[in-house]
């Protein structure tokens, strides 16, 4: 019969976490600001990044546009209907393109895809806005497109800074580390 020793004071405990529960890790191999995971699931910290990241889109749009000359007003009206129609349009295209994924038997998401993925992706986005940005600052088409592509190049930017603060602050995804 087996003996166990006895559980005294002196006998260290080892308390292991999870490898969920672990500091996350951030870009570059370095661990997170935030020391511990946050988000008790990947959908919630999708919802927070996409939240976030639409708020600071909205100001950062009025302020474009307000510096370019335009009402304040309207230009909170287009930054609130540009980051409206880019969500929507985010779930139609991406469900529409993962679709096609799947159907072409395109794996791995390479350079090439990618990047087709955001050339079309930023054109149906120009598409659906370049009016919408007409009627609310009542610019012509080719000013309300010209407007436009300043914020796309902004957008392309401030994209790309954003995730790599929000994953250097919070870790990257699970599916990425």
């Amino acid at each position: 019969m087996p003996t166990h020793a006895p559980f005294t004071a002196s006998t260290p405990t080892v308390r292991r976490q999870s490898p969920a529960r672990q500091a996350p890790m951030a870009p570059g191999g370095r661990r997170a600001l935030v020391r511990r995971p946050v988000f008790p699931t990947p959908a919630v910290r999708r919802v927070v990044y996409a939240v976030v990241f639409e708020g600071l889109a909205i100001g950062f749009t009025t302020v474009i546009l307000a510096l370019l000359g335009n009402p304040a007003g309207a230009s909170a009206a287009v930054g609130v209907t540009s980051s409206v129609v880019a969500l929507l349009w985010n779930l139609v295209f991406n469900t529409l393109f993962e679709r096609w994924e799947r159907r072409s038997g395109s794996t791995g998401r390479p350079v090439r895809v990618r990047l087709m993925h955001t050339l079309l992706f930023e054109t149906g986005l120009v598409i659906l806005l370049v009016p919408a940005v007409a009627l609310l600052l009542q610019v012509s088409l080719v000013e309300a497109f010209l407007y436009e592509a300043a914020l796309i190049v902004f957008f392309l930017i401030y994209n790309a800074a954003y995730a790599w603060c929000f994953d250097r602050v919070f870790g990257l995804p699970e599916s990425a580390q």
